[in-house]
This record gives C-alpha cells, sequence and structure tokens, in this order.
C-alpha cells in the first residue's frame, strides 16, 4: 500500500512540475493517458532515484559537502533529466528540455512530493 501511495505522490508532484515550469512537457491524447503517462514516469523516476542516484552522490560526495549540500540539487535536476530522456526510450509523452527546467521541475517535484506525503502519510513508518 506504501509503494502505490508513494506512485501517485510521485505522479502528483510530477504533474505539478509539469504545469508549472516551462520547458517541461507532457504529451498525450486524452485525460486517462495523461494519468497512465505520469504514473509510468513516477514509476521510472523512483526506480531511478532508487538504483543511480545513490551512485551518483558516493561518486559527488566531495562536491556535496564542498557546496554544503547544494549539490543535490544538481543532482535531482540530473536524475529528472534522466528520466526524460528513459520515458522517451520507452515512448512516453514526457520530456524535459534542459537543466534548467529538469532543474527548476526537480525543486517542484521534492517540495509538492513532501508536502503531499506528509499530509497521506507515505513516509518511512517504523513499527
Amino acid at each position: 500500500m506504501q509503494f502505490l501511495t508513494r506512485l501517485i505522490v510521485t505522479a502528483l508532484a510530477t504533474a505539478a512540475a509539469v504545469w508549472l515550469v516551462p520547458g517541461i512537457h507532457l504529451t498525450g491524447g486524452d485525460m486517462s493517458d495523461n494519468v497512465i503517462t505520469l504514473l509510468l514516469v513516477a514509476l521510472i523516476f523512483g526506480a531511478v532515484n532508487a538504483v543511480i542516484k545513490p551512485i551518483v552522490k558516493v561518486v559527488g560526495t566531495c562536491l556535496i559537502i564542498l557546496t554544503l549540500g547544494v549539490f543535490l540539487l544538481v543532482i535531482n535536476a540530473l536524475m529528472l533529466m534522466l528520466t526524460s530522456w528513459v520515458s522517451t526510450q520507452f515512448g512516453l509523452g514526457f520530456h524535459v528540455d534542459g537543466f534548467w527546467p529538469a532543474f527548476w521541475g526537480a525543486v517542484i517535484i521534492s517540495i509538492v512530493g513532501a508536502l503531499l506525503g506528509g499530509l497521506l502519510g507515505s513516509g518511512s513508518q517504523q513499527g
């Protein structure tokens, strides 16, 4: 159940980024196509963040420390650009035009995802 909640939260956060950031595009036919595309993009984004992001963070540890964590924003933008590329390879209608749209999109996805995750309780629970 927690997986589905996180998937929906990420899809909604991605929809907010598509809506707010010029340069992030979602091309599809009707509303149901867009919802399916957003869910699949959220799934890809989650996989990229689970597999690739830890490796990049380890490699960039010195830059992360040197910039007091600000470099993590750049890593998040790169993960969104990678998600866009993978989505294009799978024929999904999700595209990010460049670094700056990816940067602002990643910021919006992080903020909206944290807010929605807090509201819906999709954070990790130990018990």
